[in-house]
């Protein structure tokens, strides 16, 4: 699709990782308004939401081993854990989701959340079977789709979790947007984390080996793996299309956003050369 954008608004940014349940509803506030303001000025353009779960989902998916899944020698004791931390985990996405859905009503952003667990299939941690029709149809109608970390059944593990990042591999693969976008705390990738003095302007499969050990984790509880799983699957991601870039930028700072999505080149470039 001609001027689709994927914008990532990290767990990080949007939750107090460090506070189980803790929403930054003034964040939120922010991100959507620059967001209606950019859709007033372009209303061409296109926009597909991811968000992460933050310190909703990823305290229990931590706890009940959620995105591990179940091994086949489990014991019947083990299965109902397994499965009661599993709803939990959906809870906690669900609600949220629910609170983002509600941010962006206030901006007066026309959104609907298309919900992973109830559409998405994965098989050993990768999506299997997506319907993305709802997707396409949403977007071809000035409505914003919403999709967001979440529990999924898995055909090997049972059950798993699929990140915001694992969602955009499969659809960035089917729908081509121009750009990836992935605001959250952190202005970029640095090459000394985590002292930050040396941030890296363009990373390429090439030059990421020399960083590849200074990437640092997440900063607080993060089942999905935190930054360096999330920059290795874009750099896969930019392999296999070539003309995709990914930008990482702080959401912190007023109007960042905004600038992100008029293309201005905020934090670390990810693209294939």
């Amino acid at each position: 699709m001609d001027n689709l954008i994927f914008l990532k608004l990290g767990g990080s940014l949007i939750t107090d990782k460090n506070q189980p349940r803790t929403p930054r509803l003034d964040v939120l506030d922010s991100l959507c308004h620059q967001i209606a303001d950019v859709r007033a000025r372009d209303p061409n353009l296109l926009l597909l939401i991811g968000h992460g779960a933050g310190s909703f989902g990823h305290v229990a998916a931590k706890k009940y081993a959620t995105r591990e899944g179940l091994s086949p020698s489990s014991l019947d004791g083990n299965k109902s854990k397994y499965w009661l931390g599993f709803s939990e985990v959906w809870h906690e996405a669900n609600a949220l989701n629910k609170i983002v859905m509600d941010a962006f009503r206030a901006a007066n952003i026309p959104a609907m959340a298309i919900s992973p667990s109830s559409s998405v299939i994965a098989r050993d941690g990768e999506v299997s079977a997506w319907d993305t029709s709802s997707i396409k149809y949403a977007l071809s109608k000035g409505i914003m789709p919403i999709v967001y970390g979440d529990v999924v059944f898995d055909e090997v593990r049972g059950g798993t979790i699929l990140s915001t990042e694992d969602l955009f591999m499969h659809l960035a693969r089917e729908m081509r947007p121009q750009r990836i976008l992935l605001a959250g705390l952190e202005d970029g990738i640095y090459a000394d984390f985590p002292a930050r003095k040396h941030r890296v302007e363009s990373v390429t499969p090439a030059s990421y080996q020399k960083i590849r050990v200074s990437i640092g984790a997440s900063g607080g509880t993060d089942v999905t793996g935190g930054m360096q799983s999330k920059v290795q699957q874009m750099l896969a991601l930019v392999e296999s299309i070539p003309e995709l870039s990914v930008q990482i930028f702080s959401g912190e700072d007023e109007g960042s956003l905004e600038d992100a999505l008029s293309g201005k080149n905020l934090g670390t470039i990810i693209k294939a050369n």
